[in-house]
């Protein structure tokens, strides 16, 4: 079984990529913008949100730059990152608020079990709305890229028992082990930041 959501392009990069930011920090550490701003054009275009203050349809580079500047007092890069999933539900929360929606978000953090994930997962998938998952520290080498990183994930596909989920950042997507992906082997785990449908 194989779910995948629609996303956008900007020009011909598919979603954002936070290294087209302003400034050091934000180029770093703006991956919670990025994610968050990411999540705003989608909702616009397929939930009929009002949270992309340009043109959803038609997303342009310089229109999604300018949208990371509004989204980064929400979601600013600090010290240590962005690092617990409470900072990313409040402040996410709080533009979502100011834009006048009433989305309710909630998270699912990475002490719970990989079959609640799982499930929580798939439903979220099946019911249209992309996840926001931070990754930190992983002792699986394949996700280096990965560490202490948020990013988007937009499908899953359930293949010989196992669930593997379509991992989108920095423009480009990667199908990744779910299991893997969420048992990172250390006790300071991340996790996923849903909405509530």
């Amino acid at each position: 079984m194989k779910k995948e959501l629609p996303h956008f392009y900007v020009d011909k990069s598919y979603g954002g990529n936070q290294q087209w930011f302003k400034g050091f920090s934000m180029k770093l550490g703006g991956c919670a913008a990025e994610t968050a701003c990411d999540i705003c054009i989608y909702l616009d275009l397929y939930k009929q949100t009002a949270l992309y203050p340009y043109d959803a349809n038609n997303v342009k580079k310089s229109d999604y730059i300018k949208f990371a500047e509004t989204m980064k007092p929400y979601l600013h890069p600090r010290m240590g990152g962005i690092d617990k999933l409470s900072i990313f539900t409040e402040g996410f929360g709080k533009y979502i608020e100011n834009a006048g929606e009433n989305l309710e978000l909630f998270a699912v953090e990475g002490t719970e079990s990989f079959e609640k994930a799982k499930n929580v997962l798939t439903g979220q998938i099946n019911s249209g709305y992309p996840v926001a998952f931070l990754c930190l520290m992983h002792k699986n080498k394949s996700f280096a890229d990965y560490k202490w990183h948020w990013f988007l994930l937009n499908g899953y596909e359930i293949k010989n028992e196992k669930i593997l989920v379509k991992a989108v950042t920095y423009s480009e997507y990667e199908w990744l082990d779910f299991e893997e992906l969420w048992n990172s082997g250390y006790e300071n785990k991340g996790g996923m930041v849903c909405i509530k449908k």
